[in-house]
C-alpha cells in the first residue's frame, strides 16, 4: 500500500460525515428539517399541561385532535421532503397550508414557533432545485494549478460557410431524391 491512498486510513467518523453531506445536498434537508419541527410544538402544545407552583395550566383546545392531526401531517411531509424529494413542491404547498391551518386550530399554531417553523420549511421545499452534477474529474492537477474545462463546441464564427450549409440541410439519397429532382425542374410525378 502506498502513502499517498488514503481509502483504508480514513477514519469512520469522517466517512460518515461525507456520505450524509452527499444525501443532505442530494434532497431539500433543511425543508423537511424545518417542517418536521414545526409540526412538533403544533402536536404537542394542545396535550401539554404546564405545572406553575401547586397550578396547572392546561393548554388543551377543543379541536385538540385537529392539532395533532395537523402536527402528524406535517412531521410526515418533512419525512416526504427527505426521502421522496421528487413530490417536494407538493409538500412545500401541503406545509404552507396546514401551518396556515394550524393558526386557528392549534393554540395559534403551536404559539406561532410551529406555525413560523412550518412555513420556512414549505417555502424552502418549494424553493429547492437539485443541482447539477459534478464531474469525475477532479479540478486540480498534480502541481494545485486549476484545470480548464473541455471546450464545448465552435463559436459560430469559427465554422466555414460550407460547414454551416451542410449542417442546416441534410443530404437526399434514395428514392426521396428523384422527386426533389422532379420538384425543382416544376415537373409533377404520380405516385
Amino acid at each position: 500500500m502506498s502513502p499517498e491512498s488514503t481509502g483504508q486510513n480514513e477514519h469512520y467518523m469522517r466517512v460518515l460525515r461525507r456520505r450524509f453531506r452527499a444525501w443532505r445536498g442530494n434532497r431539500p434537508f433543511w425543508a423537511g428539517l424545518f417542517t418536521m419541527a414545526g409540526g412538533v410544538p403544533i402536536a404537542y402544545f394542545p396535550y401539554a399541561n404546564m405545572h406553575l407552583g401547586n397550578m396547572t395550566l392546561t393548554m388543551s383546545t377543543t379541536t385538540g385532535a385537529g392539532a395533532l392531526i395537523i402536527g402528524v401531517l406535517l412531521i410526515t411531509l418533512g419525512l416526504t421532503m427527505w426521502f421522496h424529494h421528487i413530490v417536494r413542491v407538493f409538500a412545500g404547498v401541503a406545509a404552507i397550508l396546514l401551518a396556515l391551518i394550524s393558526i386557528p386550530i392549534a393554540n395559534i399554531g403551536g404559539f406561532v414557533v410551529g406555525f413560523v417553523l412550518a412555513l420556512i420549511g414549505g417555502a424552502l421545499s418549494i424553493s429547492w432545485a437539485p443541482g447539477e452534477a459534478k464531474s469525475d474529474e477532479e479540478p486540480y492537477d498534480e502541481q494545485g494549478a486549476r484545470r480548464t474545462p473541455p471546450a464545448k463546441d465552435l463559436p459560430y464564427e469559427e465554422y466555414s460557410e460550407g460547414e454551416l450549409h451542410a449542417a442546416a440541410v441534410p443530404q437526399q439519397q434514395g428514392a426521396g431524391s428523384d422527386l426533389a429532382a422532379d420538384a425543382e425542374a416544376g415537373g409533377h410525378r404520380a405516385g
